[in-house]
């Protein structure tokens, strides 16, 4: 191969509420607020390849990863699209907790809902793990996993 990926540099996540979504991730899942930017004009356009693309972006960092918040303020045409898990397109981040419910009662406050409920894998290499989907007001998905020795 002619090349080597080095390392994963982030995940990105547009949102409909830059500041609604920080809040989660920086006060419930405890990422730390790396840096903030304002991307506008030709060099927001050429990256994304969205022509009058403005963009707010909120950059956090923590367990190993960082997660890039943005919210789109132009082009005036953006949708807001509900993909579901299933959808071609769907994207997810998976978190392993030492308490699952602890998690799910934490992010209901903020409006999260889970997709189902709680099911242990039977198996693969994750057998025994506790797993979850949850969304978010803008139908984002995580999961959230929990090894078998965590928690009783």
């Amino acid at each position: 191969m002619p090349f080597h990926i080095i390392a994963t540099d982030h995940t990105g996540i547009t949102v409909s509420n830059l500041e609604r979504s920080l809040a989660f991730w920086r006060d419930v899942l405890g990422f730390e607020l790396s840096h903030r930017a304002h991307h506008t004009g030709e060099l927001a356009s050429e990256v994304t390849g969205v022509p009058g693309a403005e963009i707010f972006i909120a950059v956090l960092k923590g367990y190993g990863h960082k997660i890039e918040l943005l919210e789109y303020l132009a082009p005036n045409d953006r949708k807001q699209i509900d993909v579901r898990p299933c959808d071609v397109g769907s994207v997810h981040v998976a978190f392993m907790v030492d308490n699952l419910e602890a998690i799910l009662n934490a992010i209901a406050a903020f409006g999260w809902r889970t997709a189902g409920k709680p099911q242990t894998l039977r198996s693969g290499p994750n057998a025994g793990k506790r797993v979850i989907y949850v969304r978010d007001p803008d139908g984002i998905t995580l999961e959230f996993m929990r090894r078998p020795d965590s928690e009783k």
